[in-house]
């Protein structure tokens, strides 16, 4: 009966928009590591030495999002849930220098367009549809960010505004769902309202 409640607001959600905890300034991304790295980097609000900058690294604005991708910080090498506080100037370059990770005909000339700005772009977007508390899909999308080369490097470097190791809050909330209680879970889940951009920002990314 609970279910049908909510179920309106999927209906008018969306299924391509950003959201996201935001103030003015910044906006909350998650990450899931293992111990070793995702440690350090709450402690000093920086990634260690053993991070691989020179791989993709995934960003999403979405806590449940990362819960189902993380299993909630039971997946091996996803056991620490950072939540990574970065600037919203360094988001916005991101989306406006991204590609879709997948060809998508309304957008791209063609498959050989496709790849020759895939090659390029130092981020790409794919769109994921959003999790319920049970990590069920939901029918609007959630925006899964992968950064490359500069983008890394600026999201290492100079995006960063604070990471906090919110492990504890995965598993509490785990808790919570399966012992049933979705309202108490509900109440402990991160406030994400619609991110405020501009049109032409997310214009080539809707699949």
């Amino acid at each position: 009966m609970n279910d049908q409640s909510v179920e309106p607001s999927y209906e008018v959600e969306p299924k391509f928009r950003v959201r996201a905890r935001h103030t003015e300034s910044t906006v909350t991304v998650y990450q899931a590591y293992r111990p070793e790295i995702g440690g350090p980097a709450a402690r000093t609000g920086r990634f260690p030495a053993s991070w691989k900058r020179e791989r993709m690294t995934w960003i999403k604005p979405s806590f449940l999002w990362m819960m189902y991708r993380c299993g909630w910080g039971t997946k091996e090498g996803q056991e620490t849930v950072l939540a990574v506080e970065i600037g919203r100037d360094g988001f916005e370059w991101a989306l406006r220098n991204a590609c879709l990770s997948h060809y998508a005909p309304g957008l791209h000339e063609n498959q050989a367009a496709w790849k020759r700005e895939l090659r390029q772009a130092p981020a790409r977007v794919q769109w994921d549809p959003e999790r319920d508390l049970h990590l069920n899909p939901l029918p609007h999308r959630s925006l899964q960010l992968g950064l490359a080369g500069e983008a890394a490097a600026r999201y290492a470097d100079e995006w960063i505004v604070g990471i906090e190791d919110v492990t504890p809050l995965a598993t509490q909330m785990h808790a919570l769902v399966r012992a049933g209680d979705l309202d108490r879970a509900a109440q402990l889940l991160p406030e994400e309202r619609p991110y405020p951009m501009a049109d032409e920002v997310l214009a080539h990314l809707r699949a």
